[in-house]
């Protein structure tokens, strides 16, 4: 299992790629698959762990990560002869160097980022999962699409939740943060910001001005335990995105702790949510204004519900194997 190493897996605070990463391992291995997770040392896994990159590089300003990148995914490599399969969860880059893997490789794409990477992907072969239908290229052939699980046990259920909406992601203007601001004013109710700041100047002049503690709040990169207390308390999970959502792994694990959706309609959101049962999608800031006092009344048992048998990591660690096994019966 070739893991990102930008952070550790699974991550201490953000880090999608390395938590989908780590549940797939985690859940691979539990079922008595031997899994070898090539990933930061000061990865957790009950996997063997090996690697190159002391820690992740999005944490020490001091490395390079396209030095570290080059070199974790040339470790693998180097092993891959001992291996029935290799799954990339590292993008494109080791795709650049399919050539040199002696097994059968399968990559996992967390968002098509656009026509620049086709070389990479158009030499490497077919063996790619989207995690999404409306994240597939035209240009290219794929396996399956997988849609990405979560651990249900430490996201609880939360049946009483407070009365703030909650925006949960990276303060960007693709995370539409500034619209979500704008609809829990419309909507005449707090609203609670997490996620890193990746927009510096985004940040300090379309969100930070509005943060006062109470109307608007930003609780920073929040971690695991966190996370659950905060999705779960919240009384709709606001995502009005400004750019075409590979997947939306915090829209799936606010349903899983009951709290329904308002999503902008765009990329996968038609696939995640499930208009009048999980939530509703949106066209607009008025658009979604309204879609929040109906959310409202939605029963939130049934979001669990729904979230629990679409999105489970078990569910996720099935459809790879298959995946898996359609590869290596070739």
């Amino acid at each position: 299992m070739l893991a990102p190493v930008a952070w550790r897996t699974p991550p201490v605070h953000y880090g999608p790629w390395e938590l989908v990463t780590s549940l797939l391992t985690e859940g691979l291995v539990a079922r008595g698959v031997d899994v070898t997770l090539f990933a930061t040392l000061d990865s957790l896994t009950s996997a063997e762990l090996r690697g190159v990159s002391p820690h992740g590089y999005a944490e020490d300003a001091s490395m390079d990560g396209r030095v570290w990148e080059a070199l974790h995914v040339s470790e693998v490599l180097a092993q891959s002869m001992n291996f029935d399969l290799v799954h990339n969860q590292l993008d494109w880059l080791p795709l650049a160097f399919a050539d040199h893997c002696r097994a059968p490789m399968v990559t996992t794409i967390h968002g098509f980022s656009g026509v620049g990477i086709l070389p990479a992907y158009t030499r490497a072969g077919s063996n790619y999962i989207s995690i999404s239908d409306a994240d597939r290229s035209p240009d290219l052939e794929y396996l399956a699409t997988i849609y990405h699980g979560i651990d249900l046990d430490v996201l609880p259920f939360q049946a009483a939740p407070g009365d703030s909406l909650v925006a949960f992601g990276r303060i960007h203007p693709d995370k539409g943060t500034a619209e979500a601001i704008a609809i829990a004013r419309k909507a005449g109710r707090p609203l609670v910001l997490c996620g890193i700041v990746q927009d510096e100047r985004y940040f300090a002049e379309q969100v930070e001005p509005h943060v006062d503690g109470d109307a608007v709040r930003y609780l920073g990169s929040v971690g695991p335990e966190q996370r659950a207390e905060v999705l779960g308390a919240a009384a709709v999970l606001l995502h009005p995105i400004a750019f075409d959502e590979p997947f939306g792994l915090s829209v799936v694990e606010a349903m899983a702790c009951g709290t329904p959706v308002v999503a902008f309609r765009r990329g996968s959101m038609p696939e995640v949510v499930d208009e009048g049962v999980t939530g509703f999608l949106a066209t607009d800031i008025d658009d979604a204004v309204a879609a929040v006092e109906r959310a409202l009344h939605l029963d939130r048992a049934a979001v669990r519900a729904l979230a629990a048998t679409r999105f489970s990591a078990a569910r996720m660690v099935t459809e790879y194997v298959r995946a898996y096994e359609q590869v290596l019966n070739r």
